[in-house]
């Protein structure tokens, strides 16, 4: 294949990466005025972000193994096709709740598409130096759609184009995502298909019912008073996961292909990485959601400065992950505790810097670019400390479940940040109360960020001895 095909096919595969942190970011920016576009509430504008992280990751290990069984090229453009036409749902929108279901299928969709894109790149590039590299770029394309959807979703709110603007950050999908089903029927080529096995469907619906039941009351338990019904799903997310564990196991002891096997948490780099992953992922998108309400809404900034504010976060993420990933292998952990502690750092500036209505636009710029560099210094090696002693026949398997727990700990930090700071903020809300909701949830984050310091530590410590 002529080189310049070879990059015409990777930038289809990557359109699927593309589009879904692209979809993740440019809500987070534009999240009040979504709800003001809705009559939302609090609770909405976390669902926002919830219902599309649930459907991604009950469905991405099954995502991945679909295209095995019917074929990747196939897949891939069903989930683009459906990622699409939900954007364009998303767009049309009349109500929360019509926004959210549609929210929840592009999730599910970008469960099905994404581990599609990633897989054509082994077949494209065999050569391994070759294949390392490409994949350092893909990450990069990840990277980048997440500074653009911070400014889009900023800027686009802002510009009187239509009588609401905001529903072009999901109509602009369309478009980019008819293009790639077009060019992805005629330029990818099927890969081979492994009909051995199946995937595991009734696992996904036990983890989507589990996640559903845990993390629902959180949000909307809340908002209402926590009424008896949330209490109750509560007690069943449960029991829930109870059944999700015996089912998998069931499934190991019938030779099925469970949706998570159980042997990879044997490995003890494998348990300590997710569980500093949990709780660092536990802060990632949660404190998108608290700055962007806080600064529009509290400190009344206006949707298009918010964005370019968090494109510094992006840039100093985008830069640390550049100079800091390379370090990562002679240096280990301590290039990650480093990042933790600058991100804490970052942190405790918030805290000063966005305390006052009369905030220096340059301060605001600086601590966003710090805490970025912290991000960036840490979060590419989080899923090396995880996987770097996987053997390779049970590499797949892993990724899958660190990948999960990852979008599973956005969501639970959403959930519980977010319900902290909304629920500091009385009816009628006073601009008084963002800066005391504020402190409150960013000390939670803190304090998530200190027990990620503390476990690296620990697990530095243990590996010595």
């Amino acid at each position: 294949m002529k080189k310049y095909r070879k990059w015409s096919v990777f930038l289809i595969a990557c359109s699927a990466i593309f589009l879904s942190v692209l979809d993740l970011f440019i809500v987070n920016v534009a999240l009040p005025s979504i709800k003001t576009g809705i009559n939302g509430t609090d609770a909405d504008m976390q669902f926002i972000i919830v219902m599309y992280i649930i459907g991604y990751a009950s469905f991405l290990i099954t995502g991945g193994r679909a295209g095995e069984y019917f074929g990747k090229k196939k897949v891939f453009l069903a989930g683009m096709l459906i990622f699409t036409l939900a954007s364009l749902f998303c767009g049309l929108s009349q109500s929360a709740t019509q926004l959210n279901v549609a929210r929840f299928i592009q999730g599910i969709s970008a469960a099905f598409m994404v581990p599609q894109g990633m897989a054509f790149i082994p077949g494209l590039f065999p050569d391994q130096k070759e294949r390392i590299k490409m994949l350092g770029i893909y990450g990069s394309i990840a990277g980048t759609a997440s500074v653009i959807g911070q400014f889009l979703g900023g800027l686009i709110p802002d510009l009187e184009i239509i009588s609401q603007s905001w529903r072009l950050i999901f109509l602009i999908n369309v478009p980019i995502g008819i293009t790639a089903v077009m060019l992805g029927f005629k330029y990818l080529k099927e890969l081979p298909v492994k009909t051995t096995g199946k995937f595991d469907f009734i696992g996904s619906l036990l983890l989507m019912l589990t996640l559903t039941a845990f993390i629902y009351p959180l949000i909307q338990g809340r908002e209402l008073g926590w009424p008896i019904w949330s209490i109750t799903l509560l007690l069943l997310s449960g029991v829930l996961l109870l059944v999700f564990i015996y089912y998998q196991q069931l499934g190991v002891g019938m030779g099925k292909l469970p949706l998570i096997n159980s042997g990879s948490f044997k490995n003890f780099d494998f348990r300590m990485g997710l569980l500093i992953s949990l709780f660092y992922y536990l802060v990632q998108d949660s404190y998108f959601l608290i700055n962007t309400v806080n600064l529009q809404r509290g400190m009344g900034i206006s949707s298009a400065r918010t964005g370019i504010y968090f494109v510094c976060q992006g840039l100093g993420y985008v830069m640390a992950s550049m100079f800091f990933t390379p370090l990562v292998t002679r240096y280990g952990k301590s290039v990650s505790l480093a990042g933790s502690v600058i991100m804490i750092t970052a942190l405790l500036f918030h805290l000063i810097v966005f305390n006052s209505n009369a905030a220096s636009q340059l301060y605001i710029g600086i601590v966003l670019f710090v805490y970025g560099i912290g991000c960036g210094t840490i979060l590419p090696s989080l899923m090396t400390i995880s996987l770097k002693s996987i053997p390779e026949d049970k590499m797949g398997t892993s990724s899958g479940i660190y990948l999960t727990l990852q979008q599973i700990s956005v969501a639970l930090g959403v959930a519980l940040v977010g319900g902290i700071f909304f629920s500091k903020l009385q009816h009628p809300v006073l601009i008084s109360q963002f800066s005391v909701a504020y402190q409150w949830a960013t000390l939670l984050n803190i304090g998530f960020l200190i027990v990620v310091s503390a476990l690296l530590l620990l697990m530095s410590k243990m590996k010595q001895t």
